[in-house]
């Protein structure tokens, strides 16, 4: 039987080994502000699905109404994106500001008909969102 948990310690040691510690930057918050910014970050992503799902629809204004109602700068009041930002630091306010910015170009173009500058729009908005979860946390 010892051998058995020496075995499995053996073979499960590598793995914990290899985790990372998460080493990205803590934002610290209060913990009501910091369950509305997970609850805004949580709907952007609903959103960027629901835009998605009007694409593939061929539902471009539809898609271009949800990014600008839900993420784009016309969002901004609704998830109190100037409270918030004061606790933020100065690179990742401009991350968000960046996708807020990029989710309003998409409506513009998706509107336009300009699919093809709307999609790189859309991207820029996912890149952001990319960048910010790979440099900061709140818990």
């Amino acid at each position: 039987m010892k051998s058995l948990y020496l075995a499995l310690i053996v073979a499960i040691l590598p793995v914990s080994l290899a985790v990372k510690a998460d080493d990205r930057e803590l934002v610290a918050m209060p913990s009501m502000m910091q369950e509305h910014m997970l609850a805004n970050m949580r709907d952007h992503l609903a959103a960027i699905n629901e835009i998605l799902g009007f694409l593939a629809r061929d539902e471009v204004d539809d898609a271009a109404e949800v990014a600008e109602q839900r993420l784009g700068m016309s969002s901004l009041d609704d998830h109190g994106a100037a409270h918030m930002a004061s606790m933020m630091p100065d690179a990742m306010r401009a991350i968000g500001t960046g996708m807020h910015r990029a989710a309003s170009r998409f409506a513009i173009k998706a509107q336009e008909g300009e699919l093809q500058p709307a999609l790189v729009a859309l991207e820029e908005v996912t890149s952001a969102c990319v960048a910010c979860h790979s440099a900061y946390r709140v818990h």
